[in-house]
């Protein structure tokens, strides 16, 4: 009770970050029109940072982010097709930052496994982050 009382009294942030790894989806993204028809594994990571102060406290998940939320807006926007994974991942950061007012940070990555590019490459991967102004 201690720690609650001194944290409300002195008005302390704690910043946290929250992080969904791995968000695996079957997408059909790509400037190739095979790639609009039969898709390809994709796999996102997805970062966000907020105050987490009230939610350590409370305990209660309405005061934190849902990470089941953040989950539906990545698979959802997987599911719309784009030419290019940078648009792919500019919608959903904008999405996040619409849909949930106390992220204050998003880092996205976006990863095409096993790329049609001719070479025996893993993943090709794009990094994006926004920061709310």
């Amino acid at each position: 009770m201690l720690f609650y009382l001194t944290n409300y009294k002195l008005n302390i942030k704690i910043m946290g970050t929250i992080k969904l790894k791995n968000i695996r989806t079957y997408s059909y993204h790509g400037c190739l029109i095979e790639e609009g028809k039969i898709g390809s594994d994709y796999s996102v990571d997805l970062e966000v940072k907020t105050n987490l102060n009230k939610c350590s406290l409370s305990d209660d998940l309405k005061d934190t982010i849902d990470y089941v939320l953040l989950n539906q807006i990545v698979v959802e926007e997987m599911a719309i097709r784009s030419n290019l994974l940078e648009h792919v991942a500019q919608r959903i950061i904008r999405r996040v930052l619409k849909e949930v007012a106390t992220i204050s940070y998003v880092k996205l990555g976006v990863s095409k496994l096993n790329p049609p590019i001719g070479g025996d490459v893993e993943a090709v991967t794009i990094e994006m982050e926004e920061s709310r102004k």
